[in-house]
């Protein structure tokens, strides 16, 4: 892996992981909902636009146009607007921690449901990674975190993990951007549905707030999957994925430098365990898919 890839995994890294800041600031002064609905259209938009500009077609395979739709709705839809309803409630740090297991999640899941077969690092990163899950959650519920607000989280992070589950080579075939463009503007029709029947929309106007939007919708909306596209062409997906581990440790601190979220030594233990296992499970996996390409 050469130093640009480097350098743009770790540029990932940190976009992604900002979005649950920005995200805290947005749901304090508009409807969370209604602000995501926006924020995809937005997105949705200009990826389509953007893409279109490069000669994509939206004329999709079949396969496309499942992966569009499922991923629009789990993961746009589901596991975002969940976070986001979260967020008015839960310290963004910890919907970033909880969000951060989704590797840990897939790797559990390729194990037992589709009997995947994984190395002995992998299982002991899945192990680390419920050890420092443990340790977070027993020192937030100690200090009274709202309970509702995180099983929202957890159904989240679960729903994307069947939207990874679902999809995995399904978008092959070309028109990346377009394909993640239209699944912004299928999360927005989705969330606007959910919005109109479950919500009652409120908007407070502020600068915080316009900053906040602006940021979420053209850093972690569009250039976090540019650059993730950029990478995984780069370097391949396996290899992509390892930049995940760095999630929960950006996470917090963005969370805690702009947002002010203290931190327990308990807290920044379980962060360590569970980028220690999130690691340990994608070396796993890349140990394996260089040993099938040796066969």
């Amino acid at each position: 892996m050469d130093m640009r890839a480097i350098f743009m995994g770790l540029a990932f890294a940190i976009m992604w992981s900002s979005a649950f800041t920005s995200a805290r600031i947005i749901v304090a002064d508009a409807s969370p909902l209604l602000a995501l609905s926006l924020r995809y259209l937005i997105s949705g938009l200009l990826g389509v636009g953007i893409a279109r500009l490069l000669g994509q077609s939206w004329r999709l395979t079949p396969a496309q146009w499942r992966a569009t739709i499922v991923f629009g709705i789990l993961q746009n839809a589901v596991y975002l607007g969940l976070n986001f309803v979260a967020m008015q409630t839960v310290q963004a740090s910890l919907a970033a921690i909880i969000a951060s297991t989704m590797p840990l999640l897939v790797a559990l899941a390729s194990w037992l449901v589709l009997r995947e077969r994984l190395r002995p690092l992998g299982i002991a990163g899945l192990i680390a990674g419920l050890v420092g899950v443990a340790l977070i959650m027993g020192a937030r519920l100690q200090g009274g975190v709202d309970l509702y607000g995180v099983a929202l989280c957890g159904i989240g992070v679960v729903a994307l993990t069947i939207a990874t589950l679902s999809v995995r080579g399904a978008t092959s075939g070309g028109n990346f951007l377009m394909i993640v463009g239209l699944q912004m503007l299928v999360g927005c029709v989705t969330l606007s549905l959910a919005t109109v029947l479950f919500e009652t929309p409120r908007l407070n106007p502020t600068w915080p707030l316009a900053l906040a939007f602006v940021y979420t919708t053209l850093v972690p909306g569009l250039a976090a999957t540019f650059v993730w596209f950029w990478l995984v062409n780069r370097v391949g997906a396996t290899r992509a994925a390892t930049f995940h581990f760095l999630n929960p440790f950006f996470g917090v601190a963005i969370a805690a430098l702009f947002l002010g979220e203290a931190l327990e030594p308990r807290d920044v233990l379980g962060v360590v365990v569970i980028a220690l296992g999130i690691l340990a499970v994608q070396i796993s996996r890349q140990s394996k898919t260089a040993a099938l390409r040796r066969v």
